[in-house]
């Protein structure tokens, strides 16, 4: 079953596609600008930097850490739930095409969940496959689009992954059918 209708598709590649554009234009004004950042960035920011002062790591205040960090909170539609959800709906239907298969389901709450890669189904009596992968909408369109990758991703904890096949980096970023 298809995470997004076939009506819906123009709709969710131009949301996808101005989801994209948004977050590049963020993540390059966070360059330039020398890692300043506003609201919900600096709110993380602040709880890394608490929680990294104490466990006692040396490198707290790098500029360069800030900016590659600023990256895992580029989040450009927030408030918007209608581009949000289609460029979600939209690009799980990009992963689902390029990744044909059911062994590994990727859900991204609330907007939708599919079934990728070749593996181990379910039983009859569990109907979640082996492998799931759960990420949040922000996460999700980050890896999708490129702004960020896997390792990036996972190594912020920002990836929740159970079973064996917990990678997707090699379909990320995605491309355009």
């Amino acid at each position: 079953m298809s995470v997004i209708l076939k009506k819906d598709l123009p709709a969710g590649r131009e949301s996808f596609e101005k989801w994209t554009l948004a977050a590049r234009e963020a993540a390059l004004r966070t360059v330039r600008e020398g890692g300043q950042e506003t609201g919900r960035q600096t709110a993380w920011k602040a709880d890394t930097e608490a929680a990294a002062a104490e466990a006692g790591e040396a490198n707290v205040g790098k500029k360069t850490d800030a900016k590659e960090n600023l990256r895992l909170n580029i989040f450009p539609f927030e408030d918007d739930r209608k581009t949000t959800g289609l460029a979600v709906r939209y690009s799980l239907h990009l992963l689902e095409q390029a990744a044909c298969g059911d062994g590994i389901e990727v859900r991204v709450a609330p907007w939708g969940a599919v079934t990728v890669c070749d593996g181990p189904k379910s039983d009859p009596h569990n109907l979640t496959p082996p492998d799931v992968i759960e990420l949040e909408p922000d996460v999700w369109l980050r890896l999708a689009s490129g702004i960020t990758s896997w390792e990036e991703e996972k190594a912020a904890g920002n990836i929740s992954a159970v079973g064996h096949r917990d990678d997707l980096s090699p379909f990320l970023p995605l491309k355009q059918f």
